[in-house]
């Protein structure tokens, strides 16, 4: 009896010490949280300068979101605020965490007025980790088919369909593309600037200059290759401020600059006599243009253009036929960019036309 009278003091005495403990720990975390969770306004977060040319910012910042957590630090127990999204606001990231990214902010858009803040990953997408995910691809804002302007009709559908692709699909199949790869023809050479083409023995002029100066800055001409399936010598023209570049078709024996031009690397498909390219406009997202080559006219008609709003061509050269109707692309999200150490993530496209095209 007196074994057992101690036995269940030792463990009311456990019992008691455990609830002591266990209540304070909760008493504890509750402060805790009381302390975390308590009201701050933007006059808590370090004031900053204001970002006064977006080229200085490493990165941009989205969010799909309607509100988002602004943190004093970059850690999860630190304290707070919710603020509704608005998509007026500029997000400009500054540095990667673990688990945060601290932000430059101005409130209510007053460079005036900005502070530092650090939003989580979770809730925000650096510009160079944007995929196409949930994007819907094939979303236009405006199109011409054989002449006739179409900017009703938003979608690519009445054309046919275009799909993101894996990687691996894309470099499959690249293997069997069926356009012409562009090979430099050693007839063509460069003296004394001009660019020049030699036939038996003859030698005629293409172009006058490899560089000339112009209004807007120092024009370059360099040769990219022959198409010996249209007989032409293709030059890419582009100016040293950026303002131009576009890919021109020369006759070499005649030395004469066709009235054709691809903005673009051409991707030009024998087999029904088009040079089409993709390219990303300068206004909004990028162009899929596709011309056809009329020999007789030493020119071009366009067959189809379409402005797709929601991505950006990543590498024109890397675009390729392997039918008449499949054409694979390499493109980027829209407003994906990249940062120091950080490259953006390529997305690859697969468009199919319709056959009656």
């Amino acid at each position: 009896m007196k074994i057992a009278f101690h036995l269940f003091i030792v463990s009311a005495i456990v019992f008691f010490v455990g609830c002591i403990s266990k209540n304070s720990k909760t008493e504890v975390q509750a402060e805790t949280n009381k302390k975390t969770n308590k009201s701050i306004t933007f006059d808590d977060f370090k004031k900053i300068k204001g970002v006064d040319n977006v080229q200085d910012v490493p990165f941009q910042l989205s969010t799909e979101l309607d509100s988002i957590r602004f943190f004093v630090a970059p850690h999860g127990d630190s304290a707070y605020m919710q603020v509704a999204y608005n998509m007026l606001d500029n997000y400009y990231g500054f540095e990667e965490f673990d688990d945060f990214y601290s932000m430059h902010y101005s409130i209510e858009n007053n460079i005036a007025n900005s502070i530092e803040v650090f939003v989580l990953k979770t809730e925000f997408t650096a510009a160079f980790d944007l995929t196409l995910k949930g994007v819907k691809l094939s979303e236009i804002r405006s199109s011409t088919y054989q002449g006739t302007d179409d900017f009703e009709n938003k979608l690519f559908d009445k054309y046919g369909t275009i799909t993101e692709v894996s990687e691996k699909e894309f470099i499959d199949a690249s293997r069997n593309r069926i356009d012409e790869v562009l090979v430099k023809n050693p007839s063509v050479n460069l003296k004394n600037n001009n660019w020049t083409y030699t036939d038996r023995g003859q030698e005629h002029i293409i172009d006058q200059y490899e560089k000339k100066a112009e209004e807007d800055g120092i024009f370059y001409i360099a040769y990219i290759g022959q198409s010996k399936l249209l007989g032409l010598e293709v030059f890419q023209e582009s100016s040293d401020l950026g303002m131009e570049s576009y890919y021109t078709f020369y006759e070499p024996t005649s030395a004469v600059r066709l009235n054709m031009y691809s903005l673009g690397y051409p991707q030009i498909l024998a087999t029904r006599g088009w040079i089409s390219y993709v390219s990303s406009n300068t206004d909004v997202g990028s162009d899929f243009v596709i011309n056809k080559y009329i020999p007789q006219e030493k020119g071009e008609e366009n067959i189809l253009y379409v402005n797709f709003t929601n991505f950006k061509v990543a590498d024109d050269k890397k675009a390729f036929w392997i039918d008449n109707e499949t054409f694979y692309a390499e493109v980027y999200p829209h407003n994906s960019a990249p940062a120091k150490g950080k490259k953006q993530r390529a997305a690859f496209i697969k468009i199919k036309l319709k056959r009656e095209l």
